[in-house]
């Protein structure tokens, strides 16, 4: 490992530690409900599934799926991934190390904005094509700078600024059709946030004329061609 990447990985372990561990029991009892009122209905239980930008798994360890991988460069993944969890510490705008057409569906949650620039994001997208089946999905979530001008960059590790258009358009170039596109679908955030009661989400879930009121994050759903 370069004296490089062992800082961001040590950055990493640093921010994700200050900012998530006092909440994760709780947010992942927030991804138990949203893999299995929401997510779940993207996933086929019989899927491939990546998870990039993996965390401490809250996504990748509730969603069922035949064959489960999460990426990440924060060592302390590892300790949260459950057993059936393939871990893959690595660059994701790097080569990936599975083979072509080997996934079924690529999820990912509040992580594109922490890639350094956009080229970054674009060597990541054709990784993520390459592994995809025909037909495979890509699922994207993330905060919608058109609905956080500001707030945005409240997160000293967001570099990347995006829409569900800009991603949209990015997805496009690389190959992708975009089948759903939602400006406005969650909240923004569960840092410094109210812990609200898990029956509000599966209300909120349920309601999708509540997210255009406080939805600031996006979801973008993209098959590939």
């Amino acid at each position: 490992m370069s004296d490089t990447q062992a800082e961001l990985t040590a950055e990493l372990q640093n921010i994700y530690e200050a900012r998530f561990a006092s909440t994760h029991a709780y947010r992942n009892e927030v991804w138990k409900v949203l893999t299995a009122v929401f997510f779940q209905k993207l996933v086929p239980p019989n899927a491939a599934v990546l998870d990039l930008g993996c965390g401490y798994g809250e996504f990748i360890n509730n969603i069922e799926g035949a064959a489960k991988y999460g990426m990440d460069l924060n060592p302390d993944a590892a300790r949260y991934l459950s057993r059936d969890v393939r871990l893959l510490a690595q660059d994701c705008s790097a080569p990936w190390g599975l083979q072509d057409d080997s996934l079924d569906v690529v999820f990912t949650s509040n992580f594109f904005e922490h890639l350094p620039d956009k080229r970054a994001l674009s060597r990541t997208l054709y990784q993520a094509h390459r592994c995809l089946r025909h037909g495979g999905k890509l699922i994207a979530m993330g905060p919608n700078v058109r609905a956080l001008p500001g707030q945005y960059w409240d997160f000293f590790d967001h570099h990347v600024a995006l829409s569900e258009r800009s991603l949209s358009e990015a997805l496009r170039i690389t190959g992708f059709a975009v089948t759903r596109s939602v400006a406005r679908f969650l909240p923004f955030t569960l840092v410094d946030a109210p812990r609200y009661p898990l029956f509000t989400l599966r209300a909120y879930l349920s309601l999708p004329v509540a997210w255009k009121v406080f939805g600031r994050q996006f979801l973008v759903v993209a098959e590939k061609q």
